[in-house]
């Protein structure tokens, strides 16, 4: 059976711990390769070889950091649709699918190819008498990325990519589930110029982990997961001394006002709702319906999700895939078996391909959610779509800010004044106008509020290129030897 290997400076290099680690085809619910769990001592392998890496990479001029991105993302366009199969084969998403997640990543090497630009610093030319004041930035040195199953080719390319061009070198655990995007976009940057030991890849789980934010040599971490990890993950990097940005789960709300074309609004419910099969932590999970749009809103979704094609990638009218294991499909599923008070409208355990191979589950409507029910409390990353309905619009945009999570969110409106109000009003980090899922471009930063981000900064864009410098500020003089003297006074400026 195939093995997934590490990547230590800048080679493929063979696990030696004896512990395997399943990678299924969620397809058809079988076995198709594993990889072997690194050790405490290979992740240190990984973190040395990126420190010896480090000196003569942070050297390298702008231009030339700039160079390698331009080049890797001419090889990951080239590659993408090996890329783009590697993912869909592993993860269960749909080509297509996958396709956009590599589309999207590619967004984020542009940005870093443009970076050197936003790497400027400022100067102050005799801020006092004969003193310049410059600021820089620098890079922090060995830094680390731990990434989810969901997006396993896009996520690392958000931290990589500015981690790398602004002159540190990079530690990445991807997850065990579908480890083998990693390895190519690797192997890619070696293709791409990038001197061996500056990215490197660990597979494994808890204990190459544990390794990484505990690691003297680490000197950031970035994370990708859920909030109880997230939280967890910040705490302890952060109490070993590490900048930390840790981004957790989500329950995105959709408000939906009367006035709002609901047919419009039914489509983009269902397209965010139940992409990827709801695991994205920018999916919609919760439809808040306004008014008089329940009813209609409600049947036009529906609808629209009895047309829903579920199936293997293979098939190439197949619209949404599996589940990413055995375990999360019947985890989701409990939440249909046990629907309280709610209105189960649409059964996703009825659905042909639930039944068969791999780890189907059809998409599912559930309408009239108590918001006491794990339905609505629960970030539940799957295809499950919970409508929850509310007679005014500051009851909608109460039951918003009131939750636990502040990702993402999004209304839908004709009025202009009611959506700038509600993105004047709502308490979220990432908000929509009548855009479902609105991640923003990769010139901007993607990041939530509330326990959907534990840390300062959000990731890439300008905000990951704060995260992976710090500011020096030099302050320069050259003056006369001949009027030297001993001044024990406060420094002057003036």
């Amino acid at each position: 059976m195939r093995e997934i290997r590490h990547w230590i400076d800048g080679t493929a290099t063979d696990g030696t711990s004896g512990r395997r680690l399943p990678v299924w085809d969620p397809a058809t619910g079988e076995q198709q390769a594993y990889v072997v769990a690194a050790t405490a001592a290979e992740t240190e392998r990984a973190v040395a070889s990126a420190k010896r890496a480090f000196p003569g990479w942070r050297a390298a001029s702008l231009s030339r950091r700039a160079e390698v991105m331009f080049r890797f993302r001419e090889l990951v366009d080239a590659n993408r649709k090996e890329i783009a199969s590697l993912v869909s084969a592993e993860h269960g998403k749909t080509v297509a699918d996958a396709a956009g997640e590599l589309a999207r990543g590619l967004e984020n090497v542009e940005f870093a190819a443009g970076a050197p630009h936003l790497l400027k610093g400022g100067y102050s030319e005799q801020a006092s008498t004969g003193v310049d004041v410059y600021s820089i930035r620098q890079p922090l040195g060995v830094v680390a990325g731990i990434t989810p199953f969901n997006f396993p080719a896009m996520v690392p390319m958000w931290i990589f990519c500015n981690a790398l061009v602004c002159g540190n070198t990079f530690v990445l655990k991807p997850s065990e589930k579908d480890p083998s995007a990693s390895l190519m976009l690797a192997d890619l940057l070696r293709q791409a110029g990038l001197p061996d030991g500056a990215f490197n890849v660990v597979q494994g789980d808890r204990e190459a982990v544990e390794v990484l934010l505990g690691h003297p040599d680490i000197e950031a971490v970035s994370f990708v997961g859920s909030t109880p990890v997230a939280r967890s993950i910040y705490r302890t990097a952060t109490e070993n001394g590490k900048r930390v940005q840790a981004l957790g789960g989500a329950k995105n709300h959709m408000v939906v006002l009367p006035d709002a074309d609901i047919g419009a609004a039914a489509d983009a419910a269902v397209s965010a709702g139940y992409g990827s099969a709801g695991e994205r932590c920018m999916a919609v999970s919760v439809v808040v319906a306004v008014g008089a749009s329940a009813d209609p809103l409600v049947e036009a979704i529906k609808e629209r999700v009895g047309r829903i094609a579920v199936g293997p990638a293979t098939d190439p009218s197949a619209e949404m895939g599996p589940l990413i294991s055995r375990e999360h499909r019947d985890r989701v599923a409990g939440y249909l078996a046990d629907p309280g008070a709610a209105e189960v409208v649409v059964d996703g355990r009825d659905a042909p391909v639930s039944d068969g191979p791999g780890f189907f589950l059809g998409a599912s409507l559930v309408d009239r959610v108590p918001t006491d029910s794990p339905l609505y409390t629960d970030e539940i990353f799957g295809p499950v779509l919970s409508v929850v309905r509310v007679d005014t619009y500051e009851e909608a945009l109460e039951l918003v800010n009131a939750n636990e999570y502040g990702n993402g969110t999004a209304i839908f409106t004709r009025d202009g004044g009611a959506a700038r109000q509600f993105q004047y009003d709502v308490v979220c980090g990432m908000v929509g106008v009548n855009v479902p899922v609105p991640v923003p471009v990769a010139y901007y930063s993607f990041g939530g509020w509330k326990s959907s981000l534990f840390g300062d900064l959000h990731m890439y864009g300008p905000e990951g290129l704060q995260f992976y410098t710090r500011s020096k500020v030099v302050t320069s003089r050259w003056p006369d030897p001949a009027g030297s003297e001993v001044d024990l006074g406060f420094p002057k400026v003036r």
